[in-house]
């Protein structure tokens, strides 16, 4: 977002999002045009045991900002996930699919949705599904630390969706900011639920053999190569939050509405690795 004009970069110390009279002295002291939240409770088992703390970050907070845009005329993008949906349908699912989250995250995550909606502010609600960045723990970074310490991997085979990398998230944001916000009118801009997610899909069984297929191509030593990555039902690996069989998004209205290109998800994650194993 740098390009587009002066960014400001607020910690937890600075925006707790979990203090609702500071979120909106924040927000009332920097009067941004643009306001990008990009923080979030995101571990998705702890939510389950702390439901206030996932609610009042999840849920409470987005509609605060969005209160706080609303009067000041300004942007909000919020970002939220598949987790609304309960991961049953055969296809990919639209926007306008009826949701039914299973887990407290994702309760949370669609009460936020809510309350951005009731607050009335142009809002750009982005949709989005296993994410993955360099910096910080994720899925990529997990396999290649167990393929070096193992002989054999097991990984889930039926759950199914698309990895899709911060950095795609943070490029398409950029974008719809600047073509249709900082260039057009307000008043025209399409508020709303978009679905954001690298193009195709995989399970996590497939994801992980592409990681160490590629990682193997840059020359990585690994104990176990794709081949030993066995593939399991999710069934033998219970956690306490349910996860979606189907984290499938159609990606068809962001797409046709606001010009953009998504990548195929193999694209993002070997840049990803680029970026990790260099």
């Amino acid at each position: 977002m740098a390009p587009l004009g002066d960014v400001i970069a607020l910690d937890r110390a600075a925006c707790d999002l979990t203090q609702p009279d500071q979120l909106r002295r924040t927000v009332r002291e920097y009067r941004p045009a643009i306001i990008v939240n990009a923080a979030a409770f995101t571990a998705v088992d702890k939510a389950e045991t702390e439901p206030e703390l996932a609610f009042a970050i999840n849920g409470v907070a987005p509609g605060i900002l969005a209160e706080e845009a609303y009067a000041l005329g300004s942007l909000l993008v919020h970002y939220s996930t598949d987790y609304v949906f309960d991961g049953i349908a055969q296809g990919a699912y639209v926007e306008t699919d009826a949701v039914n989250p299973q887990s407290v995250y994702g309760r949370s995550k669609l009460a936020g949705e809510h309350a951005v909606a009731e607050a009335g502010a142009q809002a750009l609600v982005l949709r989005t599904c296993w994410v993955a960045g360099a910096h910080g723990g994720n899925f990529a970074k997990t396999m290649l630390r167990l393929a070096s310490e193992r002989e054999s991997l097991k990984v889930i085979a039926d759950q199914f969706g698309a990895p899709t990398t911060a950095s795609l998230i943070a490029d398409v944001t950029a974008q719809i900011v600047a073509r249709h916000w900082l260039t057009g009118s307000h008043e025209a801009f399409p508020s709303g639920v978009y679905h954001l997610a690298a193009a195709g899909d995989t399970s996590w069984h497939g994801y992980a053999v592409e990681v160490l297929r590629y990682a193997r191509e840059l020359g990585v030593e690994l104990k176990a190569n794709p081949e030993k990555v066995e593939a399991i039902s999710a069934t033998a690996y219970p956690l306490p939050a349910p996860r979606p069989a189907n984290s499938r998004l159609d990606t068809t209205r962001l797409r046709e509405i606001f010009g953009i290109h998504l990548p195929p998800w193999e694209q993002g994650i070997h840049h990803l690795l680029d970026l990790i194993l260099q």
